[in-house]
């Protein structure tokens, strides 16, 4: 059986389809297509406040292309979520209603909590009983998730994020607003370890001197963030080999797990290759397994 995920962020919608495993009564998730496009509706949104025709109209083709996928792949059930970029967007509902009149693709506009909650369900299982604070930078908000023994004890949406950064459209007092949080809810009396998720982390981490399979040092992240940095953005495209929506995006990124992982006074960070479309995935599997009554 296949399932799919469709992710539509600020910078990007992805698509991901799965194959569903059962290996003694143990349900795992093996990626069988996974495609991304960079439909950047963050620059409409924190720019004009609204998504424009021109954005509605590129959105409706991918919606189109990603359920031709779907189909040539036989998916039984399937999730499509938007995030920052369309629930801050005022016709975002609208163009949501008008995509599925003409894909038949129903787009899920979920609030900061819930994106949080879809990445905690996946990211919970590549932790220990140690204290970590899990961040998660998209195109417009950032996501701060709390873990003490695998438990989450607090979280928070923040709207700051990369392609927020990069148009300048920061909201006044957010950083603040993070750093606040960071002091409150974390005890820094303990071991602290970052946990990263997104697009941007996961390219900095491929660049960086690992201290495992999964991790790096906060230094490490710095090094990698100032290196791309010294590269024009063609350069970057061209010798650094990044996509022309990653180049522009992933330093002002990179400032944004800085910052936390210094405030929070963590000096390593684990990248699992996880998101939201992997809790998508798994909020899928689990209402077809409730319907049809699967164990």
């Amino acid at each position: 059986m296949k399932l799919a995920a469709i992710d539509i962020g600020s910078n990007a919608a992805r698509l991901q389809i799965s194959t569903v495993l059962h290996n003694d009564n143990v349900v795992s998730f093996k990626r069988v297509e996974y495609v991304r496009f960079p439909l950047r509706l963050g620059h409409d949104v924190f720019n004009y406040g609204a998504l424009t025709p021109e954005s509605e109209a590129r959105t409706t083709k991918l919606m189109q292309v990603y359920k031709l996928l779907m189909e040539l792949h036989e998916v039984e059930e399937y999730m499509a979520c938007a995030t920052s970029a369309m629930r801050e967007s005022t016709n975002g509902h609208d163009v949501a209603k008008r995509i599925e009149a003409l894909t038949g693709v129903k787009i899920n506009i979920i609030d900061g909590q819930k994106e949080a909650e879809l990445i905690n369900n996946v990211v919970v299982q590549a932790l220990d009983d140690r204290q970590f604070l899990h961040i998660d930078v998209g195109g417009g908000s950032t996501e701060l998730n709390l873990y003490v023994n695998r438990q989450k004890v607090n979280s928070k949406s923040f709207k700051v994020g990369s392609v927020r950064l990069l148009e300048g459209k920061e909201i006044k007092g957010g950083w603040r607003k993070i750093e606040d949080w960071v002091e409150e809810n974390v005890d820094s009396s303990k071991e602290v370890v970052a946990v990263g998720t997104g697009g941007n982390i996961s390219k900095l981490f491929n660049l960086a001197s690992k201290t495992s399979d999964a991790s790096t040092t906060l230094a490490e992240i710095e090094r990698i963030r100032d290196y791309i940095a010294g590269f024009s953005q063609e350069d970057r495209i061209h010798k650094l080999r990044l996509n022309a929506d990653r180049a522009d995006v992933i330093v002002p990124a990179a400032g944004i797990y800085i910052s936390v992982m210094k405030w929070a006074n963590a000096n390593e960070i684990i990248v699992p290759d996880l998101g939201l479309k992997d809790g998508i995935i798994q909020l899928v599997y689990s209402q077809y397994a409730k319907k049809h009554k699967v164990h």
